[in-house]
């Protein structure tokens, strides 16, 4: 499926817009507690690459290698997104969900005891899965992990109506994008707070999403709605 509408054909369960909203919720909280309590960003790699060479043209090594192992905890949950997507089809999405909540409980609950490149790991291979797996919302590509590529349609969109002639259905993709964008700033901000005011607790608010998700991937998951 190529446009978001939905009239033109099925939509996967885990590709509705609620279930994304979950999702990009879930990956602006998880950001923003990585870097108050870690100081890297679980989703944004790019943004780990620029400051560990930013650190490293400085000379300083120490800082630069800060950044260098959610990079390669990154890398490896892409790699076990794409095995899960190989082995389990359809489950996929269910099972990267479930290894999701279980890192991020273990996390929560060892938050004291845990070295902080131990949480980064968890953190950014559970973000790197979330990446992998989810990618479309409607059948059309978006992202619940970062917003340039959602702000890039959403005025791609708006552009083609007011200039391009495009149908007023098109705006509708413009506000799911929207929508991506604006619910990942406020679990940017539900994660800032929480971290502060609740360090020891914060992790579960992302995991009541990703229930939340689970349970809705789960009812009736090979149902597809129109």
């Amino acid at each position: 499926m190529s446009t978001l509408d939905v009239a033109a054909g099925a939509i996967r369960r885990d590709e509705t817009v609620e279930i994304v909203l979950l999702l990009a919720f879930a990956g602006g909280f998880i950001d923003a507690y990585t870097w108050i309590i870690h100081g890297v960003l679980a989703n944004a790699q790019t943004a780990n690459v620029i400051f560990l060479w930013v650190h490293a043209m400085a000379g300083n090594w120490t800082k630069a290698l800060h950044f260098v192992p959610p990079i390669l905890a990154f890398t490896v949950g892409i790699v076990i997104a794409a095995w899960l997507r190989r082995s389990a089809g359809e489950r996929a999405g269910t099972l990267s969900i479930l290894v999701e909540i279980v890192l991020l409980i273990a996390i929560g609950i060892l938050h004291n005891r845990l070295p902080d490149i131990a949480g980064t790991l968890g953190i950014s291979l559970v973000a790197a899965m979330q990446t992998a797996i989810f990618t479309k919302v409607e059948g059309v590509l978006c992202s619940t992990v970062m917003v340039t590529g959602n702000m890039r349609q959403m005025v791609e969109n708006i552009f083609a109506v007011v200039y391009g002639g495009a149908p007023l259905g098109t705006l509708r993709k413009s506000g799911i994008f929207f929508a991506l964008c604006a619910v990942f700033g406020c679990g940017a901000a539900a994660g800032a707070y929480a971290t502060k005011a609740i360090p020891d607790l914060a992790l579960g608010v992302p995991v009541i999403a990703l229930l939340i998700v689970l349970l809705r991937c789960e009812t009736n998951p090979r149902e597809m709605t129109r």
